[in-house]
């Protein structure tokens, strides 16, 4: 890939505060072969360095730990990465203008290296700057500067993390990212379910509503800082829009017998959904504009779960009208519709989620042989599954905005505790996202604007 021309000046509106990306630091050049093909499969983590950024003051000196903190553990988990020990390293980078001693460096068996600043503007804003250099190669490869108010520095972190991972793989990075999520406390007979929001490493975390309506089903628009989520209040199930950035809230309508929320069209003016009218489950989509509903699916059976897929010509749903749940696919108008689950054995598939990528498509599957649910993957014709978690209960994946990453919610037996986790489509690197309470039906967010 050749980046010898480094991205344009950008201008860009954040969560807390304005965030202004500032000039490049200098132009790159040729590299050596610091890249890492993601996907071969398992891939051994590649060595990095990442010192504290220095700043001038004993706040910018905390602020430039924590930066290099954050970014080093957003690139650990991703399972590609390997930050090296601080402790070892042999050269203080005081400023952006110490040129690194790569020989040092090589020792350390460092392939690459993240050398950045924290530094206070005239205009009582930071600036975070930063270059990634390619240790053997001895070139820069990366730098970039980021003007923006003092309690950003998290966020411009994980943007630094992103642009490191996109330069070495060449795949867009899912670090500046939020998940909302079910958050579940109390008793299993008078369980509280909260709508919750956070950063994708756990950070920044908040609720949104405060319990006192049951709340489900959550999903970001492809276009916004809106979501849907299904809400029983007084138990009527309602479908809420809300925006996370000013908090207001409509009703998109009433459904009786809603069986899951809706998800947006990729342009965010449509949703598709299941409704269960007239005592019969089908597929629906609305135009969020006219607030007019077409109806897709016509059949007997309990047609769900509906997602688009990434051009919004087609949706993924799930169905019993073959005598088990299975996935199919149909064009968006309805027409077309296919079966494309043929799993060995006797088991039911549920949840489809079409990947971002449009290359696959997630789901969870019921195995009746053994007894487990298992989080999976599959093309859209249905070939080339593959099962990446498994356990008691695993259920409702969802897809970073780079389609190489999933999350989902796992339940250990006898109605334990429920946690999120998240998956590469490797299957070897799996974490589990810490959050206050119970967790359940996560869905991740596009990258922000």
């Amino acid at each position: 890939m050749n980046i010898g021309v480094m991205r344009t000046v950008l201008k860009r509106v954040v969560w807390a505060g304005a965030l202004v990306v500032a000039a490049v630091i200098s132009a790159p050049h040729a590299y050596a072969q610091v890249k890492i093909d993601i996907t071969r499969g398992r891939v051994e983590p590649m060595p990095i360095a990442i010192p504290l950024f220095p700043g001038n003051t004993p706040e910018l000196k905390q602020m430039g730990k924590d930066v290099a903190e954050v970014i080093a553990k957003d690139l650990e988990r991703s399972g590609l990465f390997r930050p090296l020990d601080q402790k070892a390293f042999l050269q203080e980078l005081s400023s952006l203008d110490v040129q690194p001693r790569f020989a040092d460096w090589r020792t350390l068996a460092a392939q690459a290296l993240v050398q950045g600043s924290v530094d206070m503007q005239p205009n009582g804003q930071i600036r975070i700057a930063f270059r990634l250099w390619d240790v053997f190669g001895g070139q820069q490869m990366e730098g970039k500067g980021y003007g923006t108010d003092q309690g950003n520095w998290r966020r411009v972190a994980h943007m630094i993390a992103d642009l490191i991972y996109s330069t070495i793989t060449g795949e867009s990075g899912y670090f500046d990212t939020r998940i909302v999520y079910i958050a579940e406390s109390g008793p299993a007979i008078s369980r509280v379910k909260r709508l919750a929001i956070m950063d994708q490493d756990g950070a920044n975390h908040r609720y949104l509503t405060d319990g006192s309506a049951l709340v489900l089903t959550p999903r970001f628009s492809p276009t916004g800082p809106e979501i849907t989520y299904l809400s029983y209040f007084r138990n009527v199930p309602r479908v809420y829009m809300f925006n996370i950035d000013t908090g207001r809230q409509e009703v998109l309508g009433d459904f009786p017998g809603m069986t899951y929320a809706p998800r947006f069209a990729p342009d965010g003016n449509a949703i598709t959904f299941s409704a269960a009218l007239n005592g019969n489950s089908d597929i629906y989509t609305m135009d969020l504009r006219s607030r007019k509903m077409t109806r897709l699916t016509d059949n007997p059976a309990i047609d769900t779960s509906s997602s688009y897929s990434p051009k919004g010509d087609q949706i993924t749903f799930a169905s019993d009208r073959g005598g088990t749940q299975q996935i199919y696919v149909m064009n968006a108008d309805g027409s077309n519709q296919q079966r494309i689950s043929f799993g060995q054995g006797r088991g039911r598939y549920g949840t489809p989620i079409w990947s971002p990528r449009g290359d696959l498509i997630a789901f969870t599957r019921y195995a009746t042989t053994d007894g487990n649910f298992y989080i999976g993957v599959m093309k859209p014709d249905g070939s080339g599954e593959r099962l990446l978690a498994q356990g008691f209960l695993v259920e409702a994946p969802t897809w970073a905005p780079n389609g190489r990453v999933l999350m989902y919610y796992a339940q250990s037996p006898n109605r334990g505790p429920s946690k999120l986790f998240s998956i590469d489509l490797t299957g070897e690197n799996q974490r589990e996202i810490i959050t206050p309470q119970d967790a359940s039906d996560p869905a991740w967010s596009p990258l922000s604007p």
